[in-house]
């Protein structure tokens, strides 16, 4: 199946539901707050139905100052949307059961949203430093990497938020750097303009590719990287300070499991080894190749409450750090936001791991 037939299904697919949902949400709306021009709202709900997906279009394929400010102002929309459908959900049963008078409690439910979605959109702004302390086996000294994730660099996220990103990694003064992948978006035009910002990271630093590199084309991101300082690992197997570092690419189907390519790679057993892989999935086979530590990222910790709730029946371990048997998982919440710029119950964030040699630590539990 040809890209242009899978973004036709996809976008046709995804325009009858958020259709729906805007229905949905001008008829409970409509009820609650007694619109005096109910034609005209329905008519700027439909406006607003076709918004989303058609900035992105525009977004995608002639990209322009235009389009990336009706791309920023469609997304906070698609934001606000999603908590006014939750919020009118929670309703449903409890206007059953505690009647109430149905404008001031539209006025409540809306003013309510509005302050949560501003909430989300400043805490958004913002990029926390996530310290971590991980034990190694077969490490011989302490190593101090950041782990970067969901950056989504494109018509949101550019090269402003880079350059921050950039500033706050090199001040942490990191031995490497790792990237696990949705660095670009996808929307929005990307140029070795937009890459500049890595060539000044300081330390070593290693890619792997994301879901949004795979439907961006891999190989187009791999060669727009090549401007820059960052090695990008597809399927293989690299050493740096000591630590034998796997970077595969995040597997084509999302509701993939597993991670078969593992077995196809050559990773020696007296080695700490790192293994970057995009989606927090794939554990069992991380084991049984000796994998001590897997770092992903992918489910940006729910981004936006309560999607969060959903988000963990797909993916139990969906933020933080897990010990899995012999192995270690950390899945960071992502430095950039997917969507709607928003954070709600998580928090852009930049992860630093402190790898430390397994034995220093249970010498120091010994005693």
């Amino acid at each position: 199946m040809s890209k242009t037939v899978q973004y036709v299904l996809f976008y046709s697919v995804f325009q009858c539901v958020f259709l729906g949902v805007h229905l949905y949400v001008y008829l409970r709306l409509k009820t609650l707050l007694a619109f005096l021009q109910p034609k005209v709202f329905l008519i700027v709900f439909i406006v607003l139905a076709l918004s989303f997906p058609v900035c992105t279009l525009l977004e995608k394929f002639v990209a322009n100052s235009f389009t990336m400010m009706l791309y920023a102002v469609c997304s906070v929309w698609l934001g606000i949307l999603l908590l006014l459908l939750c919020a009118l959900v929670v309703y449903e049963p409890v206007r059953l059961l505690l009647p109430a008078a149905l404008h001031k409690t539209g006025i409540v439910m809306v003013s309510v949203v509005l302050l949560a979605a501003c909430y989300a959109l400043i805490n958004a702004m913002f990029i926390t430093v996530t310290p971590v302390s991980v034990p190694l086996a077969h490490l011989h000294k302490t190593l101090r990497v950041v782990h970067l994730s969901d950056i989504h660099v494109g018509t949101i996220h550019n090269t402003g938020y880079l350059t921050r990103i950039v500033d706050k990694v090199n001040a942490l003064n990191p031995d490497m750097v790792l990237i696990t992948g949705d660095f670009f978006d996808g929307i929005g035009k990307i140029t070795r303009k937009t890459v500049e910002p890595l060539n000044r990271l300081r330390a070593k630093t290693f890619f792997t590719m994301g879901n949004h590199e795979i439907y961006f084309d891999a190989d187009n991101v791999s060669k727009l990287l090549e401007y820059t300082n960052v090695v990008v690992l597809r399927n293989e197997v690299t050493e740096y300070r000591g630590l034998q570092i796997v970077g595969i690419d995040s597997p084509r189907r999302d509701d993939r499991k597993d991670n078969p390519v593992l077995e196809q790679l050559y990773m020696a057993g007296n080695r700490p080894t790192v293994l970057m892989y995009h989606p927090p999935v794939g554990l069992e086979d991380a084991q049984k190749a000796g994998i001590h530590l897997q770092l992903s990222g992918h489910t940006h910790n729910g981004q936006l409450f309560p999607f969060n709730l959903p988000t963990k029946l797909f993916y139990p371990h969906m933020y933080g750090l897990h010990r899995i048997g012999d192995m270690y998982l950390y899945v960071t919440s992502g430095a950039g936001t997917w969507g709607p710029p928003m954070r709600l119950g998580s928090r852009n964030e930049i992860a630093l791991l402190h790898l430390v040699p397994e034995q220093s630590v249970q010498k120091s539990t010994n005693r």
